[in-house]
């Protein structure tokens, strides 16, 4: 958790070439373009790639797994990658895809519906103590953190004992769609889902306490939809892979299994990452619901506002 006085400062550096190989063919509509069309030379029938990376440099395995994506028959118009592209299961993270007919149950990954929350208080720094270690315990005894080990008694990871408003937030919002999907998919079933609602996980996931460029205080989290989130991603990317054993040798990367739209399987797992998504936003309100209030409730700080401003949004979903 960090309070930053600092004003975010633009460190972006132009890189006229990009960051592609010379068997590709690179045109923008101007020098100071925000993005470059990249062409596969080699297959000019890919779609083209727009790419959001100058001055970014990134290594030989995103490059491939872009050109391998862009070579999809179902990418519709172009494939999109951002600043923070980098390698990842067959495709890499920090891009947009977009599909006709097909989806690819790894390109989306196991953390479905991963994103951020943010709510902008009425607070300013000048309310803010010399040090935040007593609010940071505060947060780390209402939401809980770190890795699970399937709920078992002393998971610091998830809840021992399910607080009455988590267990009526599942019961209400997701039991109902989610004994759907494992009636249909048995596998995905586990009782200790309802244990990570609420709860932060490892990883790059964060509760911060932060200054916008008014010195006003903000309350960010990042995290998704925990242990089901990767059950459900897993479960599908192996089904993908084995709906196409017959057709993987044509694969350029057998992460790259799709779905067809049309078939039962591609329902279903439309279904279940929907359900998902909505489980990795309930999941972020509650912690801030929880962490707002334990921090209004110790009174280490002055009475404040968090309802003047909210963000809820994923940045990894279909």
């Amino acid at each position: 958790m960090s309070a930053n006085r600092k004003k975010l400062r633009n460190r972006h550096k132009d890189a006229s070439n990009g960051p592609f190989p010379e068997n590709t063919s690179s045109v923008s509509s101007a020098p100071e373009a925000l993005w470059q069309e990249i062409h596969n030379a080699h297959k000019p029938e890919a779609a083209p790639i727009r790419a959001w990376t100058r001055g970014v440099a990134f290594d030989e395995n995103a490059r491939r797994q872009v050109f391998n994506v862009a070579g999809m028959p179902f990418v519709f118009k172009w494939l999109a990658i951002m600043p923070d592209v980098h390698a990842g299961k067959g495709a890499t993270i920090g891009s947009v895809i977009p599909t006709r007919g097909a989806i690819i149950p790894a390109a989306v990954g196991v953390d479905i519906g991963c994103g951020m929350m943010a709510v902008r208080t009425s607070l300013t720094a000048d309310d803010l103590p010399d040090s935040l270690k007593a609010i940071r315990s505060v947060i780390e005894r209402a939401v809980p953190h770190g890795r699970t080990h399937g709920g078992r008694r002393n998971d610091r990871g998830a809840w021992n004992d399910v607080p009455a408003e988590v267990g009526r937030l599942w019961q209400s919002q997701l039991l109902a769609d989610f004994q759907r999907i494992q009636e249909r998919h048995p596998e995905l079933g586990n009782p200790n889902h309802v244990n990570h609602l609420g709860t932060l996980g490892t990883g790059n996931h964060f509760i911060e306490m932060c200054l916008d460029e008014s010195d006003r205080v903000w309350f960010m989290l990042h995290s998704g939809s925990r242990g089901v989130g990767n059950r459900i991603g897993t479960y599908f990317i192996e089904l993908a892979r084995k709906d196409m054993r017959t057709h993987l040798a044509d694969l350029p990367d057998r992460d790259l299994a799709y779905l067809k739209e049309g078939t039962t399987h591609f329902d279903d797992y439309v279904f279940a990452v929907e359900w998902a998504q909505k489980y990795a936003m309930l999941n972020r309100s509650m912690m801030m619901e929880r962490l707002l209030n334990a921090i209004a409730t110790a009174r280490l700080l002055p009475e404040f506002d968090a309802r003047l401003e909210a963000v809820n949004c994923h940045h990894n979903y279909v």
